[in-house]
């Protein structure tokens, strides 16, 4: 029998797909009930799928109303992930980060909300816009909390491999032995992963997917097998495709119904086997002799005059 999406809540369903605000499908959840919560919310610049007037203010107030049932509706040991980057506006630059921070933090001074900032994980990728009044932005942030001091993070499910995994210690009592672990190394708290841009493989219809392969290494990391995972800002059905291949169970809104189709399209191509994904692997170097890599002969002219003019020649 195959797994169904669903678009009501039970603590019985594998799958559910809400097309709502997330407000009320928040409402819906029990207390306690949820293992993380991975999402990446509108960054309130008025792109396509977000109210035109939107600001910094409006960023915090949604936040802000938000807050106490992403709380409740925590386990004791549970995750948030919040994937930001920044509002960008003709006058300045915003790390939304600081925002979220402030609001998940300061509601948690009182002792009353007991979260914790386990790790601020910079997301970065070697593509994208390109500013010529700024330097070109090619990273984006993840905060990761806990509720309370015990946790899930199972390591070992997510290591990656070593650049010299034959690297022996050289001195101590372990000297002579292989200095690494067999099953790789720590990922650390920077992650070069790709963008989804043009014609990756998991590019959809939505402006600003993220790639699988973050939610799939929270997903590993901070929960165990039938955990529930909640995504109250869905968007392209991402972190619940990430959910259902790594063998948890999924909960999740988008407004939109244009993205909350996408988001269901894909995760019936799942189910039917049909999963369009890049694999979590380190991004290759393209070789030096290919064409892409050479350098193209106007930019060695340009770039040699450019260093004429910078030395005063």
């Amino acid at each position: 029998m195959k797994d169904v999406i669903y678009n009501e809540f039970n603590k019985a369903n594998k799958l559910t797909f809400y097309n709502g605000d997330c407000s009320n499908l928040l409402k819906s959840l029990p207390d306690e009930s949820v293992d993380l919560i991975i999402t990446s919310p509108p960054y309130c610049m008025g792109k396509a799928y977000e109210d035109p007037h939107n600001d910094v203010a409006t960023f915090r107030r949604q936040h802000e109303s938000i807050f106490n049932d992403l709380y409740r509706v925590l386990k004791p040991g549970g995750s948030i992930c919040w994937q930001v980057g920044y509002h960008v506006s003709e006058r300045c630059v915003i790390p939304l980060d600081y925002i979220v921070y402030d609001i998940f933090i300061g509601k948690s001074s009182d002792k009353k909300y007991p979260l914790i900032l386990r790790n601020r994980i910079v997301w970065t990728f070697g593509h994208g816009l390109n500013s010529s009044t700024r330097f070109s932005g090619r990273h984006e942030i993840i905060l990761w909390f806990t509720k309370g001091d015990q946790y899930t993070f199972n390591l070992d499910n997510v290591r990656v491999p070593q650049k010299y995994p034959g690297k022996r210690s050289y001195k101590g009592p372990n000297a002579g032995k292989l200095s690494g672990n067999p099953l790789g190394k720590n990922p650390s708290d920077v992650w070069d992963i790709p963008n989804v841009k043009a014609k990756h493989v998991e590019k959809t219809n939505h402006p600003c997917q993220f790639p699988v392969a973050i939610p799939r290494r929270l997903i590993c990391a901070l929960t165990n097998k039938n955990g529930l995972v909640l995504d109250p800002f869905m968007g392209s059905g991402t972190t619940g495709l990430a959910a259902y291949i790594e063998g948890r169970r999924f909960v999740g809104s988008e407004i939109v119904k244009e993205y909350y189709d996408i988001a269901t399209e894909r995760l019936n191509d799942a189910i039917n086997g049909d999963v369009k994904i890049r694999e979590d692997k380190p991004v290759a170097e393209p070789a030096a002799n290919t064409a892409v890599a050479r350098l193209p002969e106007e930019f060695a002219k340009a770039r040699s005059k450019n260093e004429e003019t910078q030395s005063g020649g």
